[in-house]
């Protein structure tokens, strides 16, 4: 198949165009290179199936493709609250024109949306039925209405016009190529770690999240986005396996033999208490569920840190 990855230069972006070109196919990757980087395609590059396209998905863009995945969008509150006004025309216009250019091609268009649709969650796990607990207008807004607003788009396009759509959404992910400065707390504690600088923990560190590694993620988007056309989702895809902030600082302390200590800081506005998916839907509908152990994933994610580190990239 030919197919379109926005955000293609991103951390799951680049991870995606892998998997896609080793199961080959033809690949078109845009990006505008906000927070991508060239240096997460250098497989890619070497594959003549791969075209990589400098483009901002704000704009139209006009290509023939059987399937498009939309990963285009700051996924780090450091990024998005950078610029939240431009993380929220990201999410809409790019869903928009991910969407005008599937109709125009009769083609699958996966939106990969975000847990943060369900804000500071009131029940846990969170199955794809809660509605969320979200404050339209708070700091992380840009970021939470903005995924919320695009799944709206994307049901509205199958109501209306029949488009074949798909619908993730992603929980807390990490892995090799994440920005070692992403502001995420997988890959500050990490770097943290490695340095032998103080961990910071928000808040009081009993705030839980649920980290899935980047190949199983991957895994379920691409079963996903060939699954049945009757499954459009939206379906989670993440580990339930919920760790406290503090758990996750005490593993990777001792995976990397840091002497860090751990400093408090207040916790940011609207930082949820706790994330975990229910995955019954994903493993039901697509016979997935993640494999990847945290204390191996956090292994091969600090070999490419310690190695990235080294070389200042």
């Amino acid at each position: 198949m030919k197919l379109l990855v926005t955000g293609a230069a991103g951390f799951l972006g680049s991870h995606l165009t892998d998997r896609l070109l080793k199961d080959g196919h033809v690949v078109y990757g845009i990006d505008n290179l906000y927070t991508g980087n060239l240096n997460n395609l250098s497989l890619a590059f070497k594959n003549s199936n791969f075209t990589f396209i400098n483009h901002d998905v704000t704009q139209p863009i006009d290509l023939k493709v059987d399937g498009i995945f939309n990963l285009a969008c700051p996924a780090s509150p450091v990024h998005y609250q950078n610029n939240p006004v431009e993380t929220i025309r990201t999410s809409f216009l790019g869903a928009l024109h991910c969407l005008d250019l599937g109709k125009k091609n009769q083609a699958i268009v996966l939106q990969a949306s975000t847990s943060e649709v369900y804000g500071d969650p009131t029940i846990s796990p969170q199955p794809e039925e809660y509605w969320g607990n979200v404050n339209p207008i708070g700091i992380r807004s840009c970021y939470d209405e903005g995924k919320r607003a695009a799944e709206s788009l994307f049901f509205d396009f199958y109501r209306e016009y029949g488009t074949r759509i798909k619908v993730a959404r992603i929980f807390n992910t990490y892995g090799p190529r994440m920005d070692i400065n992403d502001g995420r707390v997988v890959s500050n504690f990490l770097s943290q770690a490695l340095l032998n600088s103080p961990i910071t923990i928000y808040g009081d560190g009993l705030q839980t999240r649920s980290f899935c590694y980047v190949t199983d993620l991957i895994d379920g988007l691409v079963k996903l986005f060939f699954s049945a056309d009757l499954i459009k989702g939206p379906i989670n895809l993440g580990n339930p396996k919920e760790f406290t902030m503090l758990d996750l600082a005490e593993i990777i302390c001792k995976l990397t033999n840091s002497g860090s200590e751990l400093i408090y800081k207040d916790l940011p506005l609207d930082d949820p208490q706790q994330r975990k998916p229910s995955i019954s839907k994903a493993e039901e509908l697509l016979g997935w569920k993640p494999n990847v152990d945290l204390k191996e994933g956090l292994l091969k994610m600090m070999s490419d840190f310690e190695i990235r580190m080294g070389s200042n990239d």
